[in-house]
């Protein structure tokens, strides 16, 4: 506004990353359960579809969290075969990572064209389960999708991370989501184990996404007076990205409330060096730069 004052009342789709995962939870517990403000994202509606879907070819598109963690947890899906698909781009993704690692595990995948590619042919079964070892630099949507499926394998999971782990928010984010919904899991050093047990079914409200509450952030510290009230966050967020109120602590003031946040400008000088490592959190880094 012309006047420099930015005042309004926001509410933010639910996050894609909470959704996807609380999904895949949702479909390895015994009875399900409700979850609420589940994202519009096209990835989380597609793997809504699909996990709902007992057709035999399921087509994942271009979403590469979608594909990932169905290629994981229908391979355990004891019975079933499938053929598991997606777009031509998603087709030229390579895969092989994930799949070795599954087929450690003792599951039965088979690529239907290209070697190391989308397609997979995917006969679910019962997973053994053990050890397994991948590069700790991969995705972490490769070691979400073994940390997830990792209760219903016979003896657990160890999973060693070799290297330095880049994506360590997104794997706490994970094992969080896991703790909610009943299952313990330990974190020492690059090994996280996880042993055999169950979900356990509770309703979940899915918190709204906190790299796009960082953009009301940036408004806010830019204006000269701001009052902003963003419906669907939590103090207590298992986001990486929820950082962003430590980031802007001096400039921002904010303020919890039961499923949302309240920001106030707060006027303080600009400190004459700036420095924040973002690798936990790269997808603040524009946000914060251009503010």
């Amino acid at each position: 506004p012309e006047n420099g004052i930015v005042n309004g009342e926001i509410t933010l789709n639910g996050s894609k990353s909470i959704a996807n995962r609380a999904l895949i939870i949702r479909a390895m517990t015994e009875g399900g359960f409700e979850i609420k403000n589940l994202s519009n994202a096209d990835d989380t509606l597609v793997l809504d579809n699909l996990l709902k879907s007992q057709e035999t070819v399921l087509d994942a598109g271009a979403g590469g969290t979608t594909f990932r963690f169905l290629t994981a947890y229908l391979a355990t899906c004891s019975g079933r075969e499938v053929v598991l698909t997606g777009s031509q781009r998603m087709q030229e993704r390579p895969i092989r990572l994930l799949v070795d690692a599954l087929k450690t595990l003792g599951a039965e995948i088979e690529y239907a064209n290209n070697e190391g590619f989308p397609p997979l042919k995917i006969k679910g079964k019962k997973l053994k389960g053990g050890k397994v070892s991948i590069p700790a630099d991969t995705s972490s949507q490769y070691i979400s999708a073994l940390l997830m499926i990792a209760p219903t394998l016979e003896e657990g999971l160890i999973l060693e991370l070799k290297g330095e782990i880049v994506s360590l928010p997104y794997i706490l984010m994970t094992l969080n989501l896991m703790k909610y919904f009943g299952v313990e899991s330990t974190l020492e050093g690059n090994i996280i184990t996880v042993k055999n047990q169950e979900y356990q079914a509770k309703s979940f409200f899915i918190e709204a996404d906190w790299s796009a509450a960082s953009y009301f952030y940036s408004m806010t510290f830019l204006s000269d007076d701001a009052e902003i009230t963003l419906n669907g966050l939590q103090q207590d967020s298992v986001q990486g990205d929820a950082v962003i109120a430590d980031i802007f602590k001096d400039w921002v003031e904010t303020y919890y409330q039961e499923n949302s946040i309240v920001l106030k400008k707060k006027k303080a000088d600009l400190p004459k060096i700036f420095q924040f490592d973002f690798l936990e959190c790269p997808d603040l880094a524009q946000t914060v730069l251009t503010a």
